[in-house]
């Protein structure tokens, strides 16, 4: 049976910029867009006035911690905050569930937490660690959408980060299926050895020294030239020293297959406004200094940066060490799913950056590097409706009473932020509604092919 409705505003983000109209929405798809005149009658059509209409954000850099450490977060809790940020599809990093994704039988293992748990839709990536390079066809063919690596220890000793001989024995079968390395790039240099900063604990200062800039930027300049040597596809993942913009600069002007994100957190913060003692704001890479975080954006607006991202990496309270505000022991984490939009959205408009312009970065721009532009991240015809509606001009306190996440420790708690989400649909199916969730999951997983054990 044809299914078909419509969602009518005066603020529809289209790919030819923003109109007024009626989206048509039929059998989960976006079907056509009409004027008010040219609305099929009969149809159930949402009027939501001067809100916008855009298409779902696609927030491909997610770490949902199930199974093994589902008391982090989980599937349910994390597509639900999802749902109610606007966002419609995620892509889940290779850990800190347990065990992690290295092999076929742990991404199977996943599926079966994941199923039946899914308010959005979601991808996967496998990770590469020492001595899996064996494995990574076998979770090629059943259909993750990437492989991350870390340079530098992960935080987890399930998950251990490569050297340069891991990665010239994996780089070559992802180059040769066309698919993306994402790096943790932080690289511990020899001759650079922070100082002790265990007397200051609690001290932010001290641990943005614990890991510097030259950290990152090596690590960069390690993976640009291994990504040449390779032909291989690299991405950069949380992008946090502009000091390496220069070489992504040259790299992309060389025809490197490069690309970067990077995340709220580091286009909101500024590590002189972080007080001692708080490890909420504590991740890795650091939240950096005010003038770093005004090249970050700089390097966004002329497309150095290519999109933003959550890296909504959280944890049990507890390992956040919050009544100790001790910096070394916590965590390195920023839980933010949620809040994607706001925060991106409330830092955009103070510098006079367009609806459209955010709409490539959060939707569009994710959506290509998945592989998922034939279906998601823009609202043309043909493609999922996944839909967020929401309020630019109206702004919301974050608080616990509207936190999705399992658990509400959040370096967000308290601000002001513009961009409330009214609305969510995914593939046509209204699953956020005004602070409310639809009864039924509905979200699929986005794998190329079918999971079939090998085991």
């Amino acid at each position: 049976m044809t299914s078909i409705f419509g969602i009518s505003s005066n603020r529809v983000v289209t790919t030819d910029g923003i109109r007024a109209g009626c989206l048509l929405v039929k059998d989960g798809l976006i079907f056509d867009m009409v004027s008010a005149d040219k609305i099929p009658a009969g149809i159930t059509v949402h009027e939501v006035g001067n809100s916008v209409v855009m298409p779902g954000l696609v927030d491909s850099h997610v770490h949902v911690n199930e199974p093994g450490r589902t008391e982090w977060e989980g599937f349910e809790t994390a597509t639900k905050a999802a749902a109610a940020g606007g966002i419609t599809t995620i892509a889940d990093m290779p850990l800190n569930s347990n065990p992690v994704t290295t092999r076929l039988d742990a991404l199977e293992e996943k599926l079966a937490a994941a199923s039946g748990k899914l308010s959005v839709d979601c991808a996967f990536y496998g990770g590469v660690v020492p001595e899996n390079t064996a494995s990574l066809e076998s979770l090629i063919e059943a259909g993750v959408r990437g492989f991350k690596c870390f340079l530098i220890h992960s935080g987890i000793d399930d998950f251990p980060n490569v050297t340069e001989a891991d990665l010239n024995l994996a780089m070559p079968v992802l180059a040769k299926h066309k698919i993306p390395l994402l790096v943790h790039a932080e690289l511990e240099c020899a001759d650079s050895h922070p100082e002790d900063w265990s007397e200051h604990s609690s001290s932010y200062n001290a641990f943005l020294k614990s890991r510097p800039r030259r950290w990152e930027n090596d690590a960069i300049d390690l993976i640009i030239r291994l990504g040449q040597k390779h032909n291989c596809p690299v991405h950069i993942v949380h992008l946090s020293s502009s000091d390496a913009i220069s070489a992504i600069q040259k790299a992309k002007a060389s025809k490197t297959n490069l690309s970067v994100e990077t995340c709220p957190h580091y286009l909101t913060f500024a590590s002189e406004e972080i007080a001692d003692g708080d490890p909420r704001f504590k991740c890795a890479p650091p939240i950096r200094e005010r003038e770093n975080r005004e090249k970050l954006w700089q390097a966004l607006l002329d497309g150095t940066i290519d999109f933003v991202v959550s890296d909504h990496s959280p944890c049990a309270p507890s390992l956040k060490f919050l009544s100790e505000g001790n910096l070394q022991k916590a965590w390195g984490g920023i839980s933010g799913l949620q809040f994607v939009l706001p925060t991106v959205w409330t830092q955009a408009k103070k510098r006079g950056v367009s609806i459209e312009q955010l709409t490539k970065w959060i939707c569009q721009a994710p959506a290509e590097f998945l592989g998922l532009s034939g279906s998601k991240g823009s609202l043309k015809p043909g493609t999922d409706a996944d839909i967020v509606v929401w309020n630019p001009e109206a702004s919301t306190k974050i608080d616990a009473s509207i936190i999705h996440h399992r658990h509400k420790v959040t370096p967000y708690d308290g601000m002001q932020l513009f961009g409330l989400v009214e609305k969510t649909f995914v593939r046509g199916h209204l699953v956020f509604d005004n602070g409310k969730f639809s009864s039924a999951p509905i979200g699929k997983f986005l794998l190329k092919e079918r999971v079939e054990s090998k085991k």
